[in-house]
């Protein structure tokens, strides 16, 4: 699978080595790295996007809302899925990168990324073995679990969430009006849900 990734002053970077790291079977061609001063308005959007790429799919880590707007149009255009996250308009755009659901339209990338899914062995209430079935492609999922091997569970979903929100790189300042809450509150909300549910399901 070929991804191409757009990203505003570095703001992709951790979601790009995620996907080197976790995302077997895809590619990333191409990162178009936005770096430069933006004015408030901009009437050109093409002076910055150029619409020579081709992809399976487009991550879109763009922050300027006209240029999330053309790269969402040049998209829909070239028939290319994309995921916005935080972002508002077409194609995929979860509150966080973690919040992304299962869709046929984003193959093996949807298959390994989004929502958080675990695969737990208990022995007694400690956790054996944790599995990431599937996770954030920032690496937040894989990169908490390194210390909860062999722990209580009760120790383990009361830490995980700020585990979490310790390796995320969402934006904490981007808080949703209606809930109140920020995106880095909703990863540790979505981890804590996928561990309760794999505990469940272990048990």
């Amino acid at each position: 699978m070929d991804i191409v990734v757009f990203q505003e002053r570095g703001s992709g970077e951790l979601k790009v080595k995620g996907v080197h790291s976790y995302g077997d079977g895809m590619t990333i061609t191409r990162t178009v790295s936005i770096d430069e001063f933006l004015p408030d308005f901009i009437e050109d959007p093409e002076e910055f996007i150029a619409a020579d790429f081709s992809a399976d799919l487009v991550l879109n880590y763009l922050k300027h809302p006209d240029l999330v707007d053309y790269l969402i149009t040049l998209c829909e255009k070239k028939g290319i899925t994309v995921v916005s996250p935080g972002k508002k308009g077409g194609g995929f755009t979860p509150f966080t990168c973690c919040g992304l659901g299962r869709n046929k339209k984003l193959g093996l990338y949807g298959e390994k990324f989004g929502v958080p899914e675990y695969k737990v062995v208990l022995q007694g209430d400690r956790i054996k073995e944790i599995e990431v079935i599937r996770g954030a492609p920032c690496g937040a999922t894989w990169d908490a679990l390194q210390e909860y091997i062999g722990c209580l569970v009760e120790d383990v979903l009361t830490r995980l969430p700020r585990q979490v929100q310790y390796f995320c790189s969402a934006d904490p300042s981007g808080f949703d009006p209606v809930s109140g809450k920020s995106p880095v509150h909703f990863a540790g909300y979505f981890h804590i849900a996928a561990l309760k549910k794999a505990i469940e399901e272990a048990r």
